[in-house]
């Protein structure tokens, strides 16, 4: 595990909860820094495997050397289809740890942060072509507040939609410099805290990670063998929501099938949070 690039969150009780076949296949959905991976790896018997997935070239500098790791340089979202390739009809077990890395915010020049003078890109996959700077440039402003209020709950949505599409009528929002300037004169409550929001909305949509997550939980459910485990660690409400709902009844929205039952037994009836100890350690 590279710690440097991210530390995993609730490391031994996701693993736990994931991991009952120790012999068994299992899929990684986010290798990231391989803290999780490296978790499974270790418990797995020489006859186990693990299949990795991150869309992140810069996660391949953190590759295990381990024979029964295969790591795949592409979106969650299309497991199924490696899995077929792969000639592997069902898995004991499938871990998603949502969301962005640290190593993403860290490396300021890729945008993620509000922190340094970096071009507006976000993008977890470099080889796509649509960047955080092209969806403040061509979303309309009900698009922009749409993405703001149902990604990042940010409180003033529309003001800020407004704001932006008044602004890049006079020149380009390119930079997190350009997006900083906006929101300083309309920032609601906590200053931080608001940015977070706004950048994670962007984030959001500039990486489709919504589409991803749901993609993904409809994989789960026909991937799975009988008794095998879904794990998912989620980092805001957005995420949670769907989450939880897929798992409750196994359907993403109202629109599907109400007699549809859940594929799920939730094993989890409260959400398992990290403890005081681990946030000291993690924040």
């Amino acid at each position: 595990m590279n710690s440097d690039y991210h530390v995993p969150v609730l490391l031994q009780r996701s693993i736990d909860e994931l991991l009952l076949e120790t012999s068994g296949t299992y899929i990684d959905a986010t290798y990231g820094g391989g803290g999780h991976a490296g978790e499974i790896l270790q418990r797995l018997t020489p006859e186990g495997q693990l299949l990795a997935f991150d869309q992140d070239e810069d996660a391949k500098t953190n590759a295990i050397d381990d024979k029964r790791l295969t790591l795949i340089p592409a979106n969650f979202r299309y497991a199924d289809r490696f899995l077929n390739y792969l000639g592997i009809e069902k898995v004991d077990g499938l871990l998603a740890d949502l969301g962005v890395s640290s190593h993403q915010f860290d490396e300021w020049e890729r945008g993620f942060s509000f922190q340094g003078d970096a071009e507006l890109d976000m993008r977890m996959n470099q080889s796509q072509q649509s960047t955080a700077a092209d969806v403040l440039a061509k979303y309309s402003e009900k698009q922009l507040w749409q993405m703001f209020g149902d990604y990042g709950q940010v409180r003033n949505a529309r003001t800020l939609a407004s704001r932006i599409v008044e602004t890049r009528m006079r020149r380009p929002i390119s930079t997190v410099p350009d997006l900083l300037e906006i929101t300083q004169r309309i920032t609601r409550g906590n200053p931080a805290r608001y940015l977070a929001q706004v950048f994670q909305a962007i984030r959001i949509e500039v990486n489709d990670e919504m589409g991803a997550l749901r993609k993904l939980l409809q994989i789960s459910a026909s991937v799975l063998k009988p008794g095998g485990r879904l794990v998912v660690l989620t980092y805001h409400s957005v995420e949670d929501r769907l989450v939880k709902h897929f798992m409750k009844t196994g359907r993403l929205g109202p629109d599907e099938d109400p007699e549809y039952p859940s594929p799920f037994q939730v094993i989890t009836r409260k959400p398992v949070l990290p403890d005081n100890q681990e946030i000291g350690h993690n924040r």
